[in-house]
């Protein structure tokens, strides 16, 4: 070959690009151009006999058998998310017609060329009330990648914030890079009215058509690259590619057509917006039946035009066609879900205290208590985290270091913690003067394993040790590790001395240790002298 041959330009191109990831450190793996890895045989069009390959459609298993109803899904959801049955029917029904179509373009190839209107959906409430919850469980049930992001990481271009086609290449990554189920996952995008281009706070947010015109993009049937475009590695990956399909190769993408998108959002000044619409169009209009919240009436009378002068453009809000306003949490909604979801806060902090081999029991009032102070955060069921975490904060903190291994969640305790805190330590006190008892024997059988000299503690000593361990919050083992730090060298230097290696340690030690060492250690030299 002479020294101008094409083949052996693009061999050294190779090599330098593959440096080039070495140094990057780059989870990618580097295939010569013209050859395939055995992953992008099978994702990338590979022979009709590989795509048939059981073994490949194995994770498409649970879509292939997708034959769930409504009542069914609607069932599961009732078990961890409390209310929101509008949502859960309306959801339930959305999801079993997506994945039904879903199933049927996997066994019949001509129904993937059929047109096909996705129910991708909007759910318009307060913060805490589960939106979240419920698409992860239905995401669960049907065994589907998801993906949760927040809309307000997302800029126009990609290069300040994300992109959003990630997306989608973080689905691929939860479906272990299988790209024929991650064809099939859902995209969950909170917060999406933070993107809307006219704020009704008084500023505009710039890039939020723009955002809103990618999202368009992404719901509609289009081809993803698995390469980012705005960082280092995906720019050499994406010149990579178009070297490599210039010989041949197609790049590797990922179709969005059969992938399920979710929104949502608390949509803060939408009501009072509808509220005016509806006000302004109707006279002696009912605003709400009683026991009703003014807000959720309205946003379930929410249509397209209010979405538009909300500042979302007509074209992305069209392609959200399923629209459903959850309902916001009361006190008694927030008791229901201590006490019966499947997911209860309660239950997670009995998991945390059993870690410490601590148990303790509830009672109605109790519950009810602190459903009531959860209410007053206005953050729905996240105010139930809120109110325990403040009140176990201490118990936490003080009780796996006692010998205390249960006590009760009364109405007491949520009202005073702390005080009840007290009386629990009070009351154990005797127990808690036999375990701090033992720590101090324990410090001084280590003590002497470790040094070979023995220190004998007095009832005077012991006392004062404990009194100090109650009155600081600090254990005996550090207490003792503290007052006695010299105490190896000094003591060692007058058993050399004087060939003491029994000590007592009284009271006056436990309060001037360093003092009480040196006297020792005087004495000790003047023994020796003698």
């Amino acid at each position: 070959m002479g020294e101008n041959d094409p083949n052996k330009s693009i061999e050294d191109l190779q090599k330098q690009l593959q440096s080039m990831f070495k140094n990057l450190n780059a989870n990618a793996q580097f295939v010569p151009f013209g050859q395939r890895t055995d992953e992008e045989r099978t994702t990338d069009g590979g022979s009709d006999a590989s795509r048939d390959a059981p073994e490949e459609n194995a994770a498409l298993a649970g879509i292939r058998d997708f034959y769930l109803k409504p009542k069914e899904i609607r069932d599961y959801l009732d078990r961890f998310v409390i209310k929101q049955a509008e949502a859960k029917k309306v959801l339930a029904v959305a999801i079993c017609d997506h994945y039904n179509h879903v199933r049927q373009c996997l066994e019949n190839a001509e129904v993937q060329d059929m047109d096909y209107t996705k129910q991708n959906i909007i759910l318009l409430g307060p913060t805490g009330v589960g939106k979240t919850y419920l698409i992860r469980c239905i995401a669960k049930l049907i065994g589907v990648p998801f993906v949760k992001a927040d809309a307000t990481k997302f800029s126009e271009t990609g290069y300040v914030g994300h992109d959003v086609e990630d997306l989608v290449r973080d689905l691929v990554k939860l479906a272990d890079g299988d790209i024929e189920l991650a064809k099939y996952g859902i995209i969950y995008i909170d917060e999406i009215d933070k993107i809307a281009s006219k704020s009704t706070s008084g500023h505009r947010d710039v890039s939020g058509r723009g955002v809103q015109i990618n999202l368009l993009k992404l719901m509609e049937d289009t081809d993803v690259p698995l390469q980012s475009q705005t960082d280092i590695v995906g720019q050499m990956e994406a010149m990579m590619d178009i070297m490599q399909k210039q010989r041949g190769k197609k790049q590797r993408t990922v179709n969005t057509a059969h992938m399920l998108f979710i929104v949502s959002g608390a949509f803060d000044h939408l009501a009072e917006q509808v509220r005016k619409r509806v006000k302004g169009g109707q006279i002696g209009f009912d605003q709400a039946r009683d026991g009703d919240d003014p807000n959720a009436t309205y946003l379930r009378m929410v249509q397209t035009r209010d979405f538009i002068d909300y500042g979302f453009e007509p074209e992305f809000i069209g392609r959200l066609p399923v629209r459903v306003a959850c309902d916001p949490l009361h006190a008694a909604d927030l008791e229901e879900i201590l006490l019966q979801s499947e997911g209860s806060i309660l239950n997670q902090y009995r998991s945390d205290f059993r870690g410490y081999g601590i148990t303790f029991q509830d009672t109605s009032d109790a519950v009810s208590a602190v459903a009531a102070m959860a209410e007053l955060e206005n953050t729905g069921a996240r105010g139930l985290m809120t109110v325990l975490e403040r009140i176990f904060r201490n118990y936490k903190f003080e009780l796996p270091s006692t010998s205390i291994r249960s006590f009760t969640l009364t109405k007491a305790l949520v009202d005073d913690p702390d005080a009840v805190l007290h009386d629990i330590m009070k009351e154990y006190q005797s127990e808690q003067h036999s375990s701090l008892q033992t720590a101090i024997h324990e410090y001084a059988a280590t003590f002497s394993e470790n040094h070979d000299i023995t220190l004998i503690f007095t009832p005077d000593a012991i006392e004062r040790l404990m009194t100090l361990a109650l009155d600081t919050g600090r254990t005996v083992n550090d207490l003792c590790s503290e007052k006695f730090q010299d105490y190896e060298f000094g003591l060692k230097l007058v058993s050399r001395n004087t060939g003491r290696t029994e000590f007592t340690v009284d009271r006056a030690v436990i309060d001037h240790p360093d003092k009480e060492l040196s006297k020792w250690v005087v004495d000790s030299f003047r023994k020796s002298e003698d």
